[in-house]
């Protein structure tokens, strides 16, 4: 085998289980192995040994009785480090609930993909709070992008341990969530698959939470077709019905405003590389403008931002107290900006986003909406733990596509589209609105082929 079990499509090492080219047990502890070895220690907060020694034994015997539980049975998983997980302390990145009672059961996503024989691995490091697209921890340290050949540069956040597992071969699939772009800006920095679905897809309950109103959770694959398998065991679903939708005809609509204010060359070219390549497979290409996204801009600058009120609301009495001296000081300096947004604002704001979601509906239809992921590739980690400022400008550049579609009840799905400065990754995001799951999934495995070519 030319590669590791990690390093595989969920697909691919699916294959070798269900063909007995390979154990789940002798899965479940070479991705172990792999795992101690890998140089940069924090990718991981926990490492879940006798849980997925005792899943993949349990995996291995259903396998050979011939009661397999479908495709995903005996495959590794990661969990960004927000789930809980049975009797373990779910962290959230934050040194504050280190000490906290351990989960008492599983959260239901993480027990629906065990009914489906998946092998839970470990727990992945993370934004504190999951408050940052950049995955920046002073608690844990910060995972550094695998795919940089300079210097350390950021994975994103705020699923940044997650990105990077899978990026690294460390793991075939990790399940992050998404407030504003936590999977798909991993995704794209690390040159992966990030799919967000749309919120309430999935049950939510034991996923600590950032902002309600925007949490939505989705796996870092390798492929599409790896994040359509998810899905379908995430919604209980025996076998997965998604298979990819024709090109030829596929209105895709490529927004003119706001989403390429400040992007980098190399990021542009290769997102254009990508509308024309789909151009000439048939796919139907317009330029409009999409006015809702300036009103969501000018709307935060008026009330402030949903997602800080949510948060300050959510970690008040936190923030107020002595455990505050222990956080990110730039997390709370964040999430203290939420005090400002007063409820006249805050119901403002919910007024607004139906009224815009609404609009945004009618424009686009059941056409689908690209631009780039982010528009500038991974920045070297330094220069942004050394400076405030830099910091929260980077952050809220790195976050500002990806949570136009969190404000809208969006889903969407990072494939990687090229490669714009140093040789990083860049990202193309396919975006529908919301409960299109479907067709988005169906839409993105044929984009995926032409993007990066068959042999993914």
């Amino acid at each position: 085998m030319t590669k590791t079990f990690g390093a595989m499509s969920v697909a691919q090492l699916s294959g070798l289980i269900q063909t007995a080219a390979v154990d789940p047990i002798e899965v479940t502890e070479a991705v172990i192995d792999g795992i101690e070895a890998y140089a940069d220690r924090a990718v991981f907060t926990g490492i879940l040994k006798d849980r997925a020694r005792i899943e993949a034994k349990a995996s291995s015997k259903r396998l050979k009785e011939g009661r397999s539980r479908g495709m995903l049975d005996g495959v590794p998983i990661a969990w960004k480090d927000l789930f809980d997980i049975k009797d373990r302390i779910t962290t959230a990145g934050s040194t504050v609930l280190a000490k906290g009672p351990a989960a008492q059961a599983d959260a239901p996503v993480v027990a629906r993909l065990k009914q489906a024989g998946m092998v839970s691995i470990g727990c992945t490091n993370m934004s504190e709070f999951a408050f940052s697209g950049l995955g920046i921890n002073p608690h844990y340290a910060t995972p550094h992008n695998p795919l940089s050949s300079d210097v350390p540069r950021i994975p994103g956040g705020s699923s940044s341990g997650a990105g990077v597992a899978v990026a690294a071969g460390l793991v075939p699939v990790a399940m992050g969530t998404d407030t504003g772009g936590s999977v798909r800006i991993p995704a794209a920095f690390n040159g992966i698959v990030g799919y967000k679905a749309t919120r309430g897809r999935y049950p939510m309950a034991g996923v600590y939470p950032l902002a309600k109103s925007l949490d939505s959770l989705g796996p870092l694959s390798r492929t599409v077709q790896d994040a359509v398998w998810i899905d379908a065991g995430m919604r209980g679903a025996a076998v997965a019905s998604i298979v990819a939708c024709p090109l030829k005809g596929l209105d895709i609509v490529v927004p003119q405003n706001v989403v390429f204010d400040g992007a980098e060359a190399g990021v542009l070219a290769a997102f254009e590389t990508a509308v024309d390549w789909l151009a000439a497979e048939g796919a139907s290409i317009s330029r409009i403008k999409i006015p809702a996204f300036d009103d969501i801009l000018a709307l935060m600058a008026k009330h402030g931002a949903m997602v800080t009120a949510e948060a300050f609301a959510l970690h008040r009495e936190r923030l107020a107290g002595p455990q505050a001296a222990d956080m990110d000081h730039r997390v709370v300096m964040r999430m203290k900006l939420g005090e400002k947004t007063t409820l006249s604002n805050y119901l403002a704001i919910l007024e607004a986003r139906e009224a815009l979601i609404g609009d945004v509906e009618r424009l686009v239809g059941e056409s689908f909406v690209a631009f780039p992921t982010v528009v500038h590739v991974a920045p070297p980690i330094a220069p942004l733990e050394a400076d405030d400022d830099l910091f929260f400008a980077t952050n809220g550049k790195t976050l500002r596509n990806t949570m136009l579609g969190n404000f809208l009840d969006w889903c969407g799905v990072s494939i990687p589209c090229g490669t714009g400065d140093a040789n990083m990754p860049a990202g193309f995001l396919l975006s529908a609105v919301g409960k299109r799951d479907e067709a988005l999934l169906s839409a993105a495995l044929s984009i995926e082929e032409v993007l990066r070519g068959e042999f993914i």
